[in-house]
């Protein structure tokens, strides 16, 4: 590649949380209609998470545990989708361009397609890019390990970014 090139990077996230009574299910910033939610130090929102560990990954800048550290009360209900808006501030800071995101989301209820285009604005709002660039997948566990049973729900996401 020539120093005249554009520089690309890709980065992996992935996040469980198990799921519990009295918690908003949150996905992207968006509360899903359920009877449970995700417990977690923060607001428990996987695919937030998952999304701030693929970019941070993609830019070397660290990773989600490293930022906001669940032992560290200031993070205590933290909204995800402020954290969300602080990363990509971060890659901003670091001439960091997001070319998409990409995304699944596992879990047995709520089904995640009725609120994907609620998601994918939330998620592209909060990171400066076109609805375009963000998509969000919603697959079931097939009564398989923890996600299967409904005691928990997994997302993964993949982020590519452009420098300069």
């Amino acid at each position: 590649m020539s120093l005249d090139s554009p520089e690309y990077r890709i980065g992996l996230g992935r996040d469980t949380h198990r799921l519990t009574r009295g918690r908003r299910f949150l996905l992207g910033g968006v509360q899903l209609e359920a009877d449970f939610g995700e417990d977690g130090h923060s607001d428990g929102d996987v695919l937030c998470h998952a999304v701030i560990d693929a970019m941070l990954g993609a830019a070397g800048l660290g990773d989600i545990g490293e930022l906001f550290p669940s032992g560290d009360s200031r993070w205590k209900d933290a909204c995800s989708i402020d954290l969300l808006k602080q990363c990509a501030g971060k890659l901003t800071a670091d001439s960091w361009n997001i070319v998409n995101i990409d995304s699944v989301v596992s879990c047995e209820h709520p089904a995640v397609l009725p609120y994907r285009a609620a998601i994918r604005k939330s998620l592209s709002q909060a990171l400066g890019v076109r609805e375009s660039q963000v998509f969000v997948k919603g697959k079931t566990g097939e009564g398989l390990g923890d996600v299967g049973q409904g005691r928990a729900v997994e997302a993964f996401a993949v982020c590519l970014l452009k420098r300069g």
